[in-house]
């Protein structure tokens, strides 16, 4: 889909992936990637929830800043 680093495809997978991490590699076709960042994002929110007490889930969204890095600079096959 994308034509390497910065291309269109890799815009919107980086926009996915901001909103869902993993989302974007999964646009790309990147299912291992996807399924990593996926897991790693419901970790981030499940432990900085439970440290937090439900104030500051913030862990998710930073693999969720990570994520939409990683599909960003995607430069394909």
């Amino acid at each position: 889909m994308s034509a390497g680093q910065g291309s269109t495809g890799n815009v919107i997978a980086a926009i996915c992936s901001l909103f869902i991490p993993g989302l974007g590699q999964l646009v790309q076709g990147r299912i291992l990637w996807a399924l990593f960042w996926f897991v790693l994002g419901g970790l981030g929110y499940a432990i900085t929830f439970v440290l937090s007490l439900g104030f500051l889930p913030f862990g998710g969204m930073l693999v969720a800043i990570l994520s939409c890095i990683h599909a960003a600079v995607y430069k394909g096959r």
